[in-house]
């Protein structure tokens, strides 16, 4: 008598697809954690709020921004620099310059620094309706306008045969050198290249607040 036998083989897939649920299952939660992090708009923000059970608080009141604004202080934001000759002398209406003149050229290299002092920003220059937002910068302005001694020499002097050197001829070339760079960074527009970067750095500051339409003028 034959005695048959049945064999029952015991499938081999189940454990081969283990391994890719598992990585599936992490790749699902890394991205889910992304998102969640990443949420920056008002509709995404209440759905991650949703899913993930926590709110998002912004706190954007108008005592808050202001203060925010004006601990950026005095906002350098334009850095002006020229090479300059500028000419001073001494000069005699009755004698000849070679007898009792007294002439020098300086070479000069000058620094303007200019920008917006927003501790000047007041409450009523800044206007809030939900996310929106409308600031009303002061006035740019000159901070600091100084000749580099390092790169500002005396390029050459000449003097009278019957007088000596004035001692206070060099210090009031370099005033009058100092004004002439201050205007030349004016006539360059200096201001509102000051006023353009101050609005650009506001604006980036106040949309990471969380606005979402920002006004800076």
């Amino acid at each position: 008598m034959r005695t048959s036998r049945n064999y029952v083989v015991e499938p081999k897939r189940s454990r081969a697809c283990f391994p890719a649920f598992v990585l599936g299952l992490l790749l699902g939660i890394i991205g889910f954690a992304v998102f969640a992090r990443k949420a920056k708009t008002e509709v995404w923000d209440q759905l991650a709020a949703v899913v993930t059970g926590r709110s998002l608080s912004i706190d954007i009141s108008l005592a808050t921004v202001v203060n925010k604004i004006q601990r950026l202080q005095r906002l350098e934001t334009v850095n002006y620099s020229l090479d300059k000759i500028v000419e001073g002398d001494r000069q005699s209406s009755v004698l000849p310059d070679f007898l009792v003149g007294d002439k020098l050229l300086l070479v000069v290299h000058g620094n303007v620094i200019a920008g917006i002092d927003l501790g000047q920003l007041k409450t009523s220059d800044v206007q809030i309706e939900g996310r929106s937002i409308q600031v009303h910068l002061p006035p740019a302005q000159i901070f600091v306008t100084a000749l580099d001694n390092a790169k500002t020499r005396v390029y050459s002097r000449t003097t009278g045969l019957l007088v000596p050197e004035d001692p206070n001829l060099e210090s009031q070339v370099r005033d009058q050198a100092q004004q002439q760079i201050q205007q030349a960074a004016l006539a360059d527009g200096i201001l509102a290249t000051a006023n353009k970067n101050a609005s650009a750095t506001v604006t980036s500051m106040l949309l990471g607040l969380g606005f979402q339409q920002v006004t800076v003028n």
